[in-house]
Protein backbone atom coordinates (compact mmCIF):
# COMPACT_ATOMS: atom_id res chain seq x y z
CA UNK A 1 0.00 0.00 0.00
CA UNK A 2 1.54 3.64 -0.75
CA UNK A 3 1.17 6.46 1.30
CA UNK A 4 0.45 9.61 -0.44
CA UNK A 5 -0.23 11.57 3.09
CA UNK A 6 2.14 14.28 3.04
CA UNK A 7 4.30 13.16 5.54
CA UNK A 8 5.08 16.18 7.88
CA UNK A 9 5.83 16.65 11.69
CA UNK A 10 3.09 17.31 14.13
CA UNK A 11 3.06 16.74 17.73
CA UNK A 12 6.66 15.84 17.73
CA UNK A 13 5.81 12.33 15.41
CA UNK A 14 7.83 10.70 13.03
CA UNK A 15 5.95 9.07 10.47
CA UNK A 16 7.63 5.36 10.04
CA UNK A 17 8.45 3.98 6.51
CA UNK A 18 9.40 1.01 6.90
CA UNK A 19 6.60 -1.99 6.39
CA UNK A 20 8.61 -4.57 7.90
CA UNK A 21 8.84 -2.95 11.27
CA UNK A 22 5.39 -1.24 11.43
CA UNK A 23 4.34 -5.42 10.67
CA UNK A 24 6.96 -6.58 13.71
CA UNK A 25 4.86 -3.87 15.66
CA UNK A 26 1.72 -4.74 15.04
CA UNK A 27 2.51 -8.88 15.57
CA UNK A 28 3.87 -8.30 19.21
CA UNK A 29 0.58 -7.28 20.04
CA UNK A 30 -1.52 -9.57 18.29
CA UNK A 31 0.60 -12.67 19.06
CA UNK A 32 -0.84 -12.02 22.56
CA UNK A 33 -3.97 -10.72 22.30
CA UNK A 34 -6.28 -10.39 18.85
CA UNK A 35 -10.33 -10.45 20.33
CA UNK A 36 -9.97 -7.04 22.62
CA UNK A 37 -10.49 -3.56 20.83
CA UNK A 38 -7.38 -2.24 19.50
CA UNK A 39 -6.49 2.26 19.95
CA UNK A 40 -4.22 3.11 17.10
CA UNK A 41 -2.73 5.96 18.58
CA UNK A 42 -2.14 8.92 16.07
CA UNK A 43 -1.76 6.50 12.92
CA UNK A 44 -0.60 9.73 10.64
CA UNK A 45 0.06 8.16 7.30
CA UNK A 46 -1.34 4.49 8.13
CA UNK A 47 1.83 2.11 8.08
CA UNK A 48 0.44 0.57 11.07
CA UNK A 49 -3.19 1.20 10.21
CA UNK A 50 -2.87 -1.28 7.16
CA UNK A 51 -2.50 -4.31 9.30
CA UNK A 52 -4.84 -3.85 11.24
CA UNK A 53 -8.16 -2.57 9.86
CA UNK A 54 -9.14 -5.26 8.45
CA UNK A 55 -7.80 -7.83 10.56
CA UNK A 56 -9.43 -6.58 14.21
CA UNK A 57 -13.12 -6.23 14.19
CA UNK A 58 -13.09 -3.77 16.97
CA UNK A 59 -9.97 -1.26 15.69
CA UNK A 60 -10.01 2.27 16.60
CA UNK A 61 -7.72 5.10 14.46
CA UNK A 62 -7.51 8.07 16.67
CA UNK A 63 -5.68 10.81 15.39
CA UNK A 64 -5.34 14.80 16.00
CA UNK A 65 -4.48 15.82 12.45
CA UNK A 66 -7.31 16.61 10.10
CA UNK A 67 -4.98 15.36 7.21
CA UNK A 68 -3.88 12.25 8.34
CA UNK A 69 -7.99 11.68 8.83
CA UNK A 70 -8.87 12.64 5.98
CA UNK A 71 -6.66 10.81 3.84
CA UNK A 72 -7.36 7.40 6.20
CA UNK A 73 -11.33 7.54 5.74
CA UNK A 74 -10.81 8.05 1.80
CA UNK A 75 -8.04 5.39 1.71
CA UNK A 76 -10.75 2.92 3.54
CA UNK A 77 -13.85 4.37 2.49
CA UNK A 78 -15.82 1.22 3.61
CA UNK A 79 -14.09 1.38 7.43
CA UNK A 80 -14.66 5.19 7.94
CA UNK A 81 -16.37 4.41 11.29
CA UNK A 82 -13.01 2.85 12.27
CA UNK A 83 -10.96 6.32 11.86
CA UNK A 84 -12.24 8.99 14.41
CA UNK A 85 -10.53 12.80 14.37
CA UNK A 86 -10.10 12.63 18.34
CA UNK A 87 -7.39 13.57 21.09
CA UNK A 88 -6.63 10.19 22.84
CA UNK A 89 -5.27 12.58 25.93
CA UNK A 90 -8.45 14.78 26.25
CA UNK A 91 -11.09 12.22 24.67
CA UNK A 92 -13.56 9.64 27.09
CA UNK A 93 -12.12 6.42 26.02
CA UNK A 94 -14.47 4.20 27.30
CA UNK A 95 -17.79 6.14 24.86
CA UNK A 96 -15.43 5.97 22.06
CA UNK A 97 -14.69 2.12 22.30
CA UNK A 98 -16.28 0.76 25.37
CA UNK A 99 -14.49 -0.21 28.60
CA UNK A 100 -11.71 -2.71 27.76
CA UNK A 101 -9.06 -1.98 25.11
CA UNK A 102 -4.96 -2.51 24.06
CA UNK A 103 -2.97 0.71 22.71
CA UNK A 104 -0.87 0.83 19.84
CA UNK A 105 1.20 3.19 18.16
CA UNK A 106 4.41 5.04 16.62
CA UNK A 107 4.05 7.75 19.39
CA UNK A 108 4.70 10.98 18.96
CA UNK A 109 7.76 11.54 21.10
CA UNK A 110 6.63 14.44 23.11
CA UNK A 111 3.71 13.17 24.40
CA UNK A 112 4.80 9.41 24.80
CA UNK A 113 4.64 9.82 28.50
CA UNK A 114 1.75 11.49 28.57
CA UNK A 115 0.15 8.62 26.48
CA UNK A 116 1.66 6.14 29.68
CA UNK A 117 -0.31 8.18 31.91
CA UNK A 118 -3.22 8.21 30.33
CA UNK A 119 -3.03 3.90 29.95
CA UNK A 120 -2.28 4.22 33.77
CA UNK A 121 -5.88 6.18 34.30
CA UNK A 122 -7.16 3.12 32.55
CA UNK A 123 -5.36 0.61 34.04
CA UNK A 124 -8.44 -1.89 35.02
CA UNK A 125 -9.57 -1.47 30.68
CA UNK A 126 -5.99 -1.87 29.26
CA UNK A 127 -4.10 -4.92 29.14
CA UNK A 128 -1.63 -4.74 26.44
CA UNK A 129 0.71 -1.38 24.73
CA UNK A 130 2.85 -1.76 21.91
CA UNK A 131 4.58 1.08 20.74
CA UNK A 132 7.19 2.92 19.04
CA UNK A 133 9.39 5.80 22.06
CA UNK A 134 12.25 7.41 22.05
CA UNK A 135 14.86 4.78 22.65
CA UNK A 136 16.34 6.72 26.03
CA UNK A 137 12.16 6.79 27.31
CA UNK A 138 11.70 3.32 26.09
CA UNK A 139 14.73 2.29 27.87
CA UNK A 140 13.50 4.36 31.17
CA UNK A 141 9.83 2.56 31.45
CA UNK A 142 11.43 -1.25 31.21
CA UNK A 143 14.55 -0.49 33.53
CA UNK A 144 14.76 -2.06 36.84
CA UNK A 145 15.63 -0.54 40.23
CA UNK A 146 19.47 0.36 40.78
CA UNK A 147 20.05 2.12 37.15
CA UNK A 148 20.26 5.58 36.96
CA UNK A 149 17.36 6.11 34.53
CA UNK A 150 14.59 4.35 37.03
CA UNK A 151 12.56 6.75 37.64
CA UNK A 152 8.82 8.19 38.57
CA UNK A 153 6.89 6.58 35.52
CA UNK A 154 8.67 3.06 35.85
CA UNK A 155 7.79 2.84 39.07
CA UNK A 156 4.45 3.44 37.77
CA UNK A 157 3.96 1.37 35.04
CA UNK A 158 5.72 -1.59 36.82
CA UNK A 159 3.31 -1.43 39.88
CA UNK A 160 0.51 -2.84 37.34
CA UNK A 161 2.46 -3.62 33.97
CA UNK A 162 5.10 -6.09 33.04
CA UNK A 163 7.49 -4.23 30.49
CA UNK A 164 9.33 -5.92 27.78
CA UNK A 165 12.42 -3.89 25.74
CA UNK A 166 11.55 -5.68 21.86
CA UNK A 167 13.98 -4.08 19.73
CA UNK A 168 16.26 -0.75 18.73
CA UNK A 169 14.98 1.20 15.62
CA UNK A 170 17.26 2.98 13.19
CA UNK A 171 16.80 6.42 12.56
CA UNK A 172 16.44 6.46 8.78
CA UNK A 173 13.21 4.41 8.71
CA UNK A 174 11.03 7.61 9.67
CA UNK A 175 9.97 10.50 7.66
CA UNK A 176 11.46 13.09 8.69
CA UNK A 177 14.08 11.06 10.16
CA UNK A 178 14.80 12.02 14.12
CA UNK A 179 17.79 12.78 15.68
CA UNK A 180 17.95 10.39 18.08
CA UNK A 181 17.15 6.40 17.93
CA UNK A 182 13.74 4.42 18.79
CA UNK A 183 12.42 1.33 20.34
CA UNK A 184 9.32 -0.55 20.32
CA UNK A 185 8.30 -1.67 23.80
CA UNK A 186 5.80 -3.95 25.02
CA UNK A 187 3.35 -3.69 28.26
CA UNK A 188 0.86 -5.85 29.33
CA UNK A 189 -1.12 -5.92 32.86
CA UNK A 190 0.06 -8.34 35.42
CA UNK A 191 -1.67 -9.51 38.39
CA UNK A 192 -1.49 -6.45 40.90
CA UNK A 193 -5.52 -5.28 40.88
CA UNK A 194 -4.62 -2.49 43.50
CA UNK A 195 -2.15 -1.29 45.92
CA UNK A 196 -1.09 -2.48 49.31
CA UNK A 197 -1.17 1.08 50.29
CA UNK A 198 -3.30 4.08 49.83
CA UNK A 199 -2.28 4.56 45.61
CA UNK A 200 -2.66 8.41 45.46
CA UNK A 201 -0.39 8.55 48.57
CA UNK A 202 2.33 6.19 46.87
CA UNK A 203 2.25 8.31 44.12
CA UNK A 204 2.79 11.01 46.21
CA UNK A 205 5.69 9.73 47.89
CA UNK A 206 7.12 8.17 44.70
CA UNK A 207 7.25 11.92 42.94
CA UNK A 208 8.76 13.39 45.82
CA UNK A 209 11.17 11.06 46.61
CA UNK A 210 12.62 11.29 42.58
CA UNK A 211 11.83 15.04 42.57
CA UNK A 212 15.42 15.24 44.81
CA UNK A 213 16.57 11.88 43.38
CA UNK A 214 20.19 12.98 44.12
CA UNK A 215 19.41 12.50 47.88
CA UNK A 216 18.74 9.93 50.66
CA UNK A 217 15.56 8.95 51.08
CA UNK A 218 16.23 10.68 54.45
CA UNK A 219 16.14 13.81 53.28
CA UNK A 220 13.80 13.81 50.34
CA UNK A 221 10.91 12.62 52.02
CA UNK A 222 11.05 14.44 54.71
CA UNK A 223 8.70 17.36 54.16
CA UNK A 224 6.02 14.71 53.76
CA UNK A 225 6.24 13.80 57.74
CA UNK A 226 6.14 17.28 58.53
CA UNK A 227 10.21 17.30 59.04
CA UNK A 228 10.06 14.93 61.87
CA UNK A 229 12.98 12.62 62.82
CA UNK A 230 11.94 9.38 62.05
CA UNK A 231 14.08 6.16 61.15
CA UNK A 232 13.05 3.70 58.27
CA UNK A 233 15.38 0.83 56.77
CA UNK A 234 15.32 2.64 53.38
CA UNK A 235 16.37 6.28 54.62
CA UNK A 236 20.29 5.39 53.69
CA UNK A 237 18.69 4.61 49.91
CA UNK A 238 18.21 6.98 46.73
CA UNK A 239 14.75 6.43 45.07
CA UNK A 240 16.34 4.80 42.04
CA UNK A 241 17.63 1.59 44.21
CA UNK A 242 13.20 1.03 45.25
CA UNK A 243 11.15 -1.26 43.89
CA UNK A 244 7.86 -0.96 43.40
CA UNK A 245 7.45 -3.16 46.55
CA UNK A 246 9.56 -1.04 48.66
CA UNK A 247 8.13 1.90 47.57
CA UNK A 248 4.79 0.30 49.12
CA UNK A 249 5.95 -0.15 52.56
CA UNK A 250 7.75 2.88 52.00
CA UNK A 251 4.51 4.74 51.45
CA UNK A 252 2.64 2.53 54.57
CA UNK A 253 5.07 3.77 57.05
CA UNK A 254 4.21 7.83 55.38
CA UNK A 255 0.74 6.99 55.71
CA UNK A 256 0.97 5.67 59.79
CA UNK A 257 2.95 8.56 60.89
CA UNK A 258 0.86 10.90 58.86
CA UNK A 259 -2.17 9.55 60.27
CA UNK A 260 -0.12 9.60 63.80
CA UNK A 261 0.06 13.42 63.66
CA UNK A 262 -3.03 13.79 62.84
Amino acid sequence: MQHQVKAKKHLGQHFLNDTTIAKQIVDALLEKDKTTPIIEVGPGTGVLTQYLINEVDKFYALDVDTESIQFLKTTYSDKKDKIIEADFLNSDIQKLVGNKFNVIGNFPYNISSQIMFKVLEHKQDVNIVVGMFQKEVAERLAEKPGSRTYGILSVFLQAFYDIEYLFTVNENVFTPPPKVKSAVIRIIRNERQHLNCDEKLFFRVVKTCFNQRRKMIRNSIMPLLENRELTHPFYEKRPEQLSVEQFEELTLFVEKNMTTKN
